[in-house]
């Protein structure tokens, strides 16, 4: 059973979104559909009736179960009013890396990749031994990806912005200008960017660093709650004045083993 929190933030901790329709970001989902579903149901609940912004955070492939459900829920969204912008991550990148060379299969396995590859029924021994197949399972994956899959990865955004906020996946480099970020730093990077106090220019919404609870600073929302392993896949969402962080609660999943 998923049930949905929503935690309402403090009037005034967050800019307010713009006048003419409703912002709402999800969190990495890494593989638990059974998680996006319910959160979406609850997004679209609320902005029903309102111009809305859905911008998807990325990371919804690798380490949990249901990578393949999750980019088909994705790719097959569409509400009138709402305006879906799904950005990549680094996984959809190793991903899409190895798609197009077999011998990057070494940092994609070693970040979940395994459990993507089970979801696209593409069977997957554990460690190095299966080195020698990385060729076979790279053909295995190309021929069971379903052709709608690979235009929606092929087709992430890297950034999105929208009144004063900016949507990525991981970051930016402090001080460096958004028509001068580097790809890697967007979908990368860590501790500059998570270390960093001064303001961005425009409040920075962003994924891939775990916390427990979506992180609020003056600068920055952190919104990957660890969906995979903890059960807790978050969205930020803004309306006008309003802001709240709204959470599909479900089963914790200690599987998880790199693989």
């Amino acid at each position: 059973m998923v049930r949905i929190e929503t935690e309402d933030l403090p009037p005034g901790r967050l800019p307010p979104g713009p006048a003419d329709r409703r912002l709402y970001a999800i969190g990495d989902v890494h593989g638990r559909d059974d998680l996006l579903e319910p959160l979406l149901d609850a997004l679209v609940r609320d902005g029903t009736g309102h111009p809305s912004l859905l911008v998807g955070l990325g990371d919804y492939v690798d380490r949990g179960p249901r990578a393949a459900a999750v980019i088909e829920r994705l790719s097959r969204f569409h509400r009138e009013d709402f305006t879906f912008v799904p950005l990549m991550g680094n996984h959809e990148h190793l991903m899409l890396q190895f798609l197009a060379d077999a011998d990057e299969a070494g940092p994609w396995l070693a970040n979940g990749g395994g459990a993507t590859l089970a979801s696209y029924g593409v069977a997957v021994g554990a460690g190095w031994p299966e080195r020698a197949r990385y060729g076979a399972l790279r053909n295995a994956l190309a021929r069971n990806l379903p052709p709608h899959h690979r235009r929606f990865l092929d087709t992430l955004a890297t950034s999105h912005a929208a009144g004063d906020y900016l949507f990525v996946h991981a970051g930016i480099r402090p001080g460096v200008p958004m028509d001068h970020q580097d790809f890697q730093d967007l979908i990368w990077i860590r501790g500059p960017f998570l270390r960093a106090t001064e303001s961005h220019g425009a409040l920075v919404v962003h994924g891939h660093s775990i916390t427990p609870a979506a992180d609020v600073r003056a600068n920055r929302v952190g919104i990957d709650t660890g969906a995979f392993y903890s059960g807790r896949l978050s969205a930020l969402a803004i309306a006008g004045d309003r802001a709240c962080v709204i959470t599909a609660c479900g089963e914790p999943d200690n599987s998880y083993v790199g693989m």
